[in-house]
């Protein structure tokens, strides 16, 4: 008799212990993220040069009235104080603006922050591959003025050097979780 209810719990232990093994997301595999864009100075800039390096990606555009410059002026700070650790992390802007967001343009606006974010463009093809690459939303929406503006993913996305996300860098987190989160990425 004891055994079969030893017999019964070990069963029952093995069907929870698989189940909620299934319901546990896999960890991310690394992923070929792959794009190419442009540099401000016009050179090609392709994924592959991150290889074996940790990375982090902002998507946003020029014309953004609050979202972007405020995450690029908080980068700014976080690269700030991280120290030399920074300097293991490339930083990126990506615009998903290639029709307003000239090379000119875009060094000009990105003046204003930190040297080490890398600005880069694309046209069409290439920022919409590069967002994909990321499953990064945006897109265009018309305002009243007979102009546009866009709606876009907000968040920072951090890149390991094995290639596996290691997830968001929210500009909304308390700066100690965001610094944390940067540490993690720098020493990956």
């Amino acid at each position: 008799m004891r055994r079969r209810i030893f017999f019964g719990i070990c069963v029952g232990a093995a069907i929870v212990g698989a189940t909620a093994a299934a319901l546990v997301p896999q960890a991310d595999r690394p992923k070929q993220r792959a794009f190419t864009l442009q540099t401000t100075d016009g050179k090609p800039f392709r994924s592959a040069d991150l290889a074996g390096k940790p990375y982090l990606v902002f998507f946003g555009f020029t014309h953004c009235p609050d979202v972007c410059p405020t995450a690029l002026f908080e980068l700014t700070a976080l690269l700030e104080a991280l120290g030399p650790a920074a300097d293991r992390i490339t930083p990126l802007f990506v615009s998903i603006d290639p029709e307003r967001d000239t090379a000119e343009l875009l060094k000009l606006y990105m003046t204003a922050f930190d040297r080490r974010i890398v600005a880069l463009r694309g046209d069409a093809l290439q920022t919409k591959a590069a967002a994909a690459a990321f499953s990064a939303f945006y897109r265009k929406v018309p305002t009243a003025s007979d102009s546009y503006t866009m709606e876009h993913t907000a968040g920072l996305f951090l890149v390991r050097t094995d290639g596996r996300l290691q997830g968001m860098l929210d500009m909304h987190e308390p700066r100690e979780t965001q610094l944390q989160k940067l540490r993690l990425l720098a020493a990956s």
